[in-house]
């Protein structure tokens, strides 16, 4: 039954991404901290274990085909995610799961703060 959960927070994940252009972690991670009782620390690596597939590619498509991709950039960001997820990730392993916790709560209230006062 679990899995079910899982699969519907992945389809969940993807609309979301594909209607924002979101990462899927701003869903995955709170939504396994909260429903599925997960450590932060457990969120955030399986959120990063499920975008090792080619996980937006056809959203991707979607909007390359509407001519609205710059590859340039997209390839830039891409080389200095990979590296820079790995720095990320050392970094995390450092902080408690609370602090890691609230920083991302945080980070998720600033940007929501932002994006709400856009004119």
């Amino acid at each position: 039954m679990v899995w079910l959960g899982y699969g519907m927070l992945g389809a969940l994940a993807g609309v979301i991404s594909g209607l924002f252009g979101i990462g899927g972690a701003v869903v995955i991670v709170p939504a396994l901290v909260i429903l599925f009782k997960f450590s932060q620390h457990q969120a955030q690596g399986t959120s990063l274990a499920t975008l090792l597939l080619p996980i937006g590619l056809l959203a991707a498509w979607k909007y390359y085909s509407a001519g609205h991709v710059n590859i340039k950039a997209a390839a830039v960001m891409a080389v200095c995610f990979f590296f820079g997820g790995l720095l990320g990730a050392v970094l995390a392993e450092k902080i408690s799961g609370v602090w890691l916790q609230r920083m991302f709560g945080v980070f998720l209230m600033a940007i929501a703060v932002k994006m709400m006062l856009a004119k």
